[in-house]
Formats: C-alpha cells, sequence, structure tokens
C-alpha cells in the first residue's frame, strides 16, 4: 500500500526507535525510503553485528534471543547462546582453556607422537608417511589445542576431547538396530578414548556390520560394500569436527535395516544451510580438533566432503543422502539399497571374505583411497588416472602415486603406457 509522503520520516523515527529500545545490545537500524511505482515504502535493513547474541530486552537473554533456521524461528538455547559468544569472538568452544586439568611436557610429547603415527596411517604411501614430521608444542598452540598464560602451557578443551579425558562424554555411540526404529537392539558399542580411534572404531562398526556383497559380470567375481566406505569414514569425522561437546550429548552411529543414520549434537552453525553445505559451503565448530585432524590427514580439503559423498552416492545408484536439521542437531540419512540379484550374494558374517579386502580391525595395509579406487574400478571396469582422481578428489600426480603402489601390490592391473594407460581389477575365475 505504500506510505503517505508526509507521514514517511515519522514512520521511520518510530521504527528506529522500537527496534533500538527493544533489543540489546543496541541495534542500530539502515532505514530508508524508496519508490516503488508510484508508491513509496520504507526498507528496513539490519547487518549482522559483531556483539551477539542479540535479544529482546523485555524477555531477557535466555528466553528472548532467537534465532532463523530452515524458514522458521526458533529459541536458541544456552549452548547456541554460548557458541554466539564465541564465535564472535573468532574462536570456538574447544579453544578455550580447559581449567580442571593440568598438561606435562611428557604429556605434550606423547600426545605429538600419537598424532604422527596416525599421520603416517592415514598417508597415501610409505614414501609419504616418512616425510611426516612430529608436531611440536608451538603447532599445538597455534592450532588451539594448547594455551600459554603466564609462562605456563595449559590444555584446551580441544586437547581434552582430542585425548578422550571426559569419559562417558568423549564417546562414539555405535549401534545395530532390528528394523526400521530404535525398538529392539542388535548390536551396541561405546568407543572411547583417542578421538582418532573413536573415528576409525566407529568406521570399522559401520563395515562389520553393512553388507558385503559380489557383482557378478561375466566370469569376474566383485566384491564391494553396500554404502561407499570412503563417504561413511567423511559422514562420521564430520559429525565429530562439528560437534557441540557443550551439549553433553554424544555423536551416535547407528545402522537400521533401511538406511545408516549418524548423528551430531548442534545442528547446523550460524549462516549454514543444508542448501550451502551440499554445494560445498564449510563452517567448522571445532577449530582445534579440525586443526588436528587435518594434520592426521582425516580431513583433506575444506567444503569437498559433502559433494563428494553426494557423488559417491549417486555412482552407488542409492537415493540421496538426506540431512535433516533437528534444531539441537543434525542428522544424516544414507539410505541402504541393493539389487536382487546382488542380495542373494551377500555374506554378512563371511570373515575369510571379509579378510580378502583388508577392512578387519587389525589389517591397515588399505586406505581409504585405495577401498574408493576399487571400488570404482568394479563398477567401471576401466578406468585412466585423470578418472580416478576426479572420484577420489586427489590431483592427477597424487593419484599415480597411488596407483603405482596398487599395481605393485597386485591390487589392480596397468595396461599401456603414459597417457593412454588404463588400470582394471585383476580378472578372477570363480
Amino acid at each position: 500500500m505504500g506510505v503517505e509522503q508526509t507521514a514517511v520520516f515519522s514512520m521511520i523515527d518510530k521504527i528506529t526507535n522500537a527496534i533500538s529500545d527493544s533489543c540489546e545490545p543496541l541495534i542500530i537500524p539502515d532505514i530508508a525510503p524508496q519508490a516503488v511505482g508510484d508508491k513509496t515504502v520504507i526498507v528496513v535493513e539490519i547487518s549482522a553485528g559483531r556483539q551477539r547474541p542479540y535479544y529482546l530486552k523485555s524477555l531477557g537473554m535466555d528466553k528472548g534471543t532467537f534465532i532463523r533456521t530452515a524458514g522458521s524461528t526458533r529459541l536458541a538455547d544456552r549452548p547456541f547462546i554460548q557458541e554466539m559468544y564465541y564465535e564472535d569472538e573468532n574462536r570456538s568452544f574447544d579453544n578455550v582453556v580447559n581449567k580442571d586439568i593440568e598438561v606435562t611436557d611428557a604429556d605434550i610429547k606423547s600426545f605429538c607422537e600419537d598424532m604422527k603415527k596416525e599421520a603416517q596411517r592415514n598417508c597415501m604411501d610409505e614414501k609419504d608417511a616418512k616425510k611426516v614430521k612430529t608436531p611440536t608444542k608451538n603447532n599445538l598452540i597455534t592450532w588451539g589445542i594448547l594455551k600459554e598464560e603466564n609462562g605456563v602451557i595449559r590444555p584446551t578443551y580441544a586437547y581434552y576431547y582430542l585425548r578422550g579425558l571426559d569419559g562417558v562424554m568423549s564417546q562414539i555411540q555405535c549401534a545395530v538396530f532390528k528394523g526400521n526404529t530404535r525398538g529392539i537392539f542388535v548390536d551396541k558399542r561405546e568407543y572411547e578414548g583417542n578421538l582418532w580411534e573413536q573415528v576409525e572404531q566407529a568406521y570399522q562398526f559401520v563395515l562389520r556390520n553393512i553388507h558385503l556383497g559380489a557383482r557378478i559380470k561375466g566370469i569376474h567375481r566383485q566384491d564391494v560394500y553396500e554404502l561407499p566406505p570412503e563417504s561413511i569414514r567423511e559422514l562420521i569425522i564430520n559429525a565429530v569436527v562439528n560437534c557441540s561437546y557443550l551439549q553433553g550429548s554424544l555423536v551416535q552411529v547407528a545402522i537400521y535395516d533401511n538406511r545408516l543414520e549418524i548423528t551430531s549434537p548442534g545442528g547446523l552453525m550460524p549462516g549454514v544451510t543444508i542448501e550451502k553445505m551440499k554445494e560445498g559451503f564449510s563452517k567448522v565448530r571445532n577449530h582445534g580438533i579440525a586443526n588436528a585432524f587435518v594434520y592426521m590427514n582425516l580431513i583433506e580439503q575444506w567444503g569437498s566432503g559433502i559433494p563428494k559423498i553426494l557423488t559417491q552416492t549417486k555412482e552407488y545408484g542409492l537415493p540421496e543422502v538426506e540431512f535433516i536439521d533437528m534444531e539441537n542437531a543434525l542428522r544424516v540419512n544414507m539410505y541402504r539399497a541393493f539389487s536382487n540379484d546382488e542380495k542373494q550374494t551377500i555374506k554378512t558374517n563371511d570373515k575369510s571374505k571379509r579378510q580378502t579386502i583388508n577392512t578387519n580391525d587389525n589389517d591397515k595395509q588399505k586406505t581409504a583411497k585405495e577401498y574408493a579406487i576399487l571400488e570404482y574400478l568394479g563398477r567401471v571396469d576401466k578406468a585412466k588416472t585423470v578418472d580416478i582422481a576426479a572420484v577420489i578428489g586427489l590431483g592427477p600426480d597424487r593419484t599415480r602415486v597411488i596407483l603405482a603402489s596398487m599395481a605393485k601390490r597386485n591390487m589392480i592391473v596397468a595396461e599401456g603406457a603414459n597417457r593412454n594407460r588404463i588400470y582394471r581389477l585383476p580378472q578372477t575365475i570363480n
């Protein structure tokens, strides 16, 4: 309808006063009249501030702080309000000093050595593993895992959770349920200890409890999991790195008859939407933990994880991964799907079959990248380096190193030379 010309500026004053008087800290909106056709409208713009949380004075901070998510307005809970403080100060909760524990030089040395071992284990080959340098105390300070206060080195919550020192609250919970609801437990595990070890244990738990099938093409038999292992690992890592440890809840990994479900406390970070996430937009909740995971080669490239997962599940012929914003948690569902013919060849309890592709806890010979390559070649029969590189998310040079190592171990066969070289799985007769 527009605003009468004579009332425009008095209306602007009323809107300005209403916003300023109602909110704390002070909000100064940018308000101006704008012509739309033959009408005059008042445009109000409020830019993101750096003094969050902003709340309604009449309700107070706890009951008057609201956030906008998924097209709706909801009340912000206390952990979310705390995260606003940390984010505006350009830090995260896990970078805050934990005053309840102390750390010695021996503790720091042991921690750095354990991180180095994990980084080497996740390298593509032995040559890369030898290049891994042991992190130093200064590295840990830079990453937000330690802090120096008045000449004393103090551990942050990142160190606390990476070491799994919180007992029950530092665990990853894993379970298998009968059917498609949480009615009947079939198996349950709670993993504790170093956070990166929990990730590996949860990953192996999933592999042990999903179907290992065989695709028959002619005289060739190809073993393949029903869900892409690299995507499973990526989802667990994302859940841990973006978990809100302020909430006092745990990362949960649940396997149902029809899906793998991973739940991470904390929900989406401010400014993050599911649509943006699918496009590669990345915002990390726990900076210290994320920095440690980057060093240990558990995280490769910021923002690449979710798009890669969507690509891999599409290549598997699976339904699109489902992301659910539960306000105080983020839940991801990866749906299981095998054809009737493939179900005939599934052997979930065949230990010898599992060992042939090295998925048991004691066999660390194959990396996640090698699994991805084997699975990809199982689907396309043969491929060039550039195609394989695109699938595993690495450059051609690093991919060639992995392929050469795999060919040397007779995991794959290389045919041709230079640019015409192709790779395929070895031919086997059942």
